[in-house]
């Protein structure tokens, strides 16, 4: 335990070593001054220049964090701090030297620039042995051959990552277009297509989280390297280094993603997110809460669900209410209490094969529950209101589609009472509970072949935060009655989907096997009812064109719904473009 690092024994070493340093640099000055002769009546001044340099350099070297810096990650920024400090102390012990110049205190003038650059070289020489040593003399190069992918900022942050003995990588190429022909810690820059032409013997690659991932996936298993990692979380001590999945490969990173419209949203605000606990509520609680909100209420019917949540969120005042949107009483005694600002309304059943055999259910939660939920918004005086919709509520098929699409109908046509209400439309997101990717990934763990419906199907898909984070900048740009809709990409085949998770597992024995489409389900699926949708400001985001329904009919509507005894007639007279599909 003693030999372990840490930050203070890092700032104990050099302390101590910056006091030996100077103690050394004026000693030496005074002795290559005087011919290694010092006068005796200059001890004195030896002593009072060494404790006037040691307070000085010592006291701002701590104020201005140089102690913080990790040896091992000195940079160029680092050392010119450190430069800047040693003059101004230089420059203090000259003001002192001529103010004390009619004491005992004697100094010559030629000791001052010989101290100075002795100790300044030996400030950097201490600082730089270490990063020198493990990235020259400790390279590992029994690891193996390892090209890197990057901007060179973020390459050489990787090369820090992987220059020890205990990385297992060597590298030996550093692949970027637009700096090809130099070199970056003694390594070659190459552009990905002359590394190939080269033929040079590789056997991973690391790529920063960045690059279009896709593109170089696809040319290095070409080539034959099939140990690919990706590069994230870039720090002071490093980036951290993960094997590629197919959550990487099929992210899309959004160009025109607005964090400060974001935060001019969230920022101070008291937020109610219900279906907190869910793979989307969850996900803008977190956002929520990096864009400062001032509180947070999460509302979820899952006790499980909503600890979980509630154990994540640390640095905002959470309020966790354990309730379902169906209960109005309870609900708008949550208003009462708490007077949410913003709501994201997250809550539905989601799952095509679940509700269609749970319809009444379905009908209650989804489309009751938004129901109640919006009006007590109004009531309250919510200033917006934010509803998560679907793909499938587009000309829908199955009964979940056709639940949000009168969500999104009431959410419409409530708008103009005093709260900005809009809904936002996307597709699947990568990894959300019972997506195809979780359930991929588990037949793949139990050496399963993988289940897919069809081998045409195809799905929209976005990462959770990205799609989270574009909701949240959806409802920065509502000014109420809007259906935004989130530009997904290009649809992906599932079987696409499916055969690049078997490969990135490394399991030859996996095939694909074809079920048959479920009860509801869609062979591909759709953003616009029409073609008239309008553009916003972000390429990211589009607002499809108004419905108009009569608010006082759609209640009575949804009345006869819940009490009716043919639900799928009634959902049929409500949204006539649903063509329900019970078994395809």
């Amino acid at each position: 335990m003693l030999l372990k690092p840490s930050v203070r024994k890092r700032k104990i070493f050099f302390i101590f070593f910056d006091f030996v340093i100077i103690t050394l640099s004026v000693f030496l000055a005074f002795e290559l001054r005087f011919d290694f002769d010092i006068p005796s009546h200059h001890e004195d001044s030896i002593y009072i220049t060494i404790a006037i340099l040691t307070f000085l350099r010592v006291s701002l070297f701590y104020y201005f964090r140089i102690y913080n810096i990790s040896w091992r990650h000195f940079s160029f920024r680092d050392t010119t701090g450190l430069v800047y400090i040693t003059i101004f102390s230089t420059l203090v012990l000259v003001g002192i030297s001529y103010l004390l110049r009619s004491s005992e205190y004697v100094i010559p003038r030629s000791i001052i620039p010989i101290e100075f650059f002795i100790s300044l070289f030996l400030f950097l020489a201490l600082r730089v042995t270490k990063r020198l040593y493990l990235e020259g003399l400790r390279m590992n190069v029994d690891g193996k051959s390892t090209i890197i992918i990057a901007t060179l900022d973020k390459a050489n942050t990787i090369l820090r990552t992987i220059n020890n003995q205990g990385s297992g990588y060597y590298p030996i190429a550093v692949i970027n277009a637009e700096h090809q022909n130099i070199k970056l810690n003694g390594i070659e820059v190459y552009s990905l297509d002359t590394f190939i032409k080269k033929d040079i013997e590789c056997e991973v690659a690391i790529i920063d989280e960045s690059v279009k991932l896709t593109d170089s996936y696809e040319k290095l298993n070409k080539i034959g390297i099939k140990d690919i990692k990706v590069a994230s979380d870039y720090g002071d001590y490093g980036a951290a280094i993960k094997d590629i999945s197919v959550e990487d490969l099929l992210a899309r990173h959004p160009q025109d993603l607005d964090k400060k419209r974001i935060e001019d949203f969230i920022k101070e605000r008291v937020v109610l997110i219900s279906g907190a606990g869910g793979s989307i509520g969850s996900e803008i609680a977190r956002q929520c809460e990096r864009y400062g909100a001032k509180k947070l209420i999460l509302l979820d019917n899952s006790e499980f669900n909503l600890y979980s949540i509630s154990e994540e969120i640390q640095s905002v005042e959470t309020v966790c209410v354990m309730q379902s949107v169906v209960a109005l009483d309870l609900l708008e005694e949550t208003f009462r209490r708490y007077t949410p600002e913003i709501v994201i309304h997250a809550a539905a059943y989601k799952h095509v094969p679940l509700v269609e055999a749970n319809i009444k259910e379905a009908i209650l939660n989804n489309i009751v529950g938004t129901q109640n939920i919006i009006d007590t918004s109004i009531k309250y005086g919510v200033e917006k209101f934010v509803m998560i919709s679907t793909d499938k509520a587009v000309r829908p098929t199955n009964v979940m589609g056709t639940t949000k699409r009168i969500c999104e109908l009431y959410a419409q046509n409530s708008n103009g009472r005093g709260t900005d209400i809009v809904a936002v439309r996307f597709g699947n997101v990568l990894g959300s509970s019972g997506s195809v990717i979780p359930k991929f990934k588990a037949q793949i763990q139990a050496g399963k072949n993988i289940t897919v419906t069809h081998p045409d199907i195809t799905r929209y898909f976005m990462l959770i935060p990205e799609a989270c984070e574009l909701v949240l900048q959806a409802g920065a740009i509502g000014s109420g009655g809007e259906i935004f809709i989130l530009d997904m990409g290009e649809p992906i085949k599932i079987v696409d989907l499916a055969q690049k998770m078997i490969e990135l597992s490394g399991k030859q024995n996996i095939k694909i096997e074809f079920t048959g489409l479920r009860p509801g389900e869609k062979l591909y699926e759709e953003l616009l009812i029409d073609e008239s949708d309008a553009k916003t400001e972000y390429d990211s985001i589009t607002v499809a064109s108004p419905t108009h329904y009569d608010i006082e009919k759609l209640r009575r509507d949804i009345e006869e719904l819940v009490g009716s005894e043919n639900l799928l007639e009634k959902l049929q007279e409500i949204v006539p473009e649903f063509n329900h599909q019970k078994n395809l």
